[in-house]
C-alpha cells in the first residue's frame, strides 16, 4: 500500500511578491518544508509540482521527483492533475501545499493511518475545520482531478462527496496557518523565532 506525497509548489505568490517554493523560513525554503513534511510522514516517493520560477525551484530541490507544471498560471487544480499524474506505482498520494509550514510530519502520520483503517479519502482538520493536507486513494484520482478548477483543487470534490471523506483531527499537533501576504511570513517569522 504505497503512498505517495505530492507538494504543490507551483504558484508565483502574487500577494506576497514571489514564488512560495523560494521563500524562506527559519533558513529553510518552504519547498523544503514541505518535502521534509511527507517523507518524514511516511510518503514515498515524493513529487513537488513546480511552476513559476520553476528552473530555479529546481536548482535548489534535490532527492525528490519535480513535475513542471506549464499550466501554473490557470491555478492550483492544473498542479493538483500535474502531480496526480506523474505517479505511477502508489496506491493513494497525501496532497499537501508548500505555504503551510505549522502542518507537521504527525499529521501526515495521521492520514496513513486513517488510509490503513480504510478511508477513501482523509483530510487533516484543525478545530474541526477540514484543511489540508489530504489523502486521496487512488480510485478517486481521475474524479478529483476532473471536478478541481481554478484555484480550486481536491475541495471541489470532496464538499460534493462528504460520504468518502474521513476527517482526521490534528488541531493538538499543527495549525493550518498559511502564507499569502509579507505580513503573514512576518508573523511566522516573530513566531518561530520566540520558540
Amino acid at each position: 500500500m504505497a503512498v505517495a506525497g505530492v507538494l504543490l509548489a507551483a504558484g508565483e505568490g502574487s500577494r506576497l511578491g514571489r514564488p512560495k517554493a523560494l521563500v524562506e523560513l527559519g533558513g529553510t525554503l518552504l519547498a523544503e518544508r514541505g518535502i521534509d513534511l511527507l517523507s518524514r510522514g511516511g510518503c514515498a516517493p515524493v513529487h513537488v509540482v513546480i511552476g513559476a520560477a520553476a528552473d530555479d525551484v529546481a536548482a535548489r530541490l534535490s532527492g525528490v521527483t519535480l513535475v513542471r507544471n506549464p499550466d501554473w498560471r490557470t491555478g492550483m487544480a492544473s498542479s493538483l492533475r500535474a502531480g496526480l499524474a506523474s505517479l505511477t506505482d502508489a496506491d493513494a498520494a497525501v496532497i499537501a501545499l508548500v505555504d503551510q509550514p505549522l502542518v507537521t510530519p504527525d499529521v501526515v502520520r495521521r492520514l496513513l493511518a486513517a488510509y490503513r483503517d480504510g478511508a477513501t479519502a482523509a483530510v487533516a482538520a484543525y478545530g474541526g475545520r477540514p484543511r489540508n493536507p489530504v489523502l486521496l486513494r487512488r480510485e478517486l484520482w481521475t474524479e478529483v482531478a476532473d471536478a478541481a478548477h481554478d484555484d480550486v483543487a481536491a475541495r471541489a470534490y470532496l464538499r460534493e462527496h462528504p460520504g468518502v471523506v474521513t476527517e482526521v483531527e490534528c488541531g493538538d499537533i499543527a495549525e493550518s496557518a498559511d502564507i499569502d501576504t509579507r505580513a503573514d511570513l512576518a508573523a511566522l517569522e516573530r513566531r518561530l523565532s520566540a520558540r
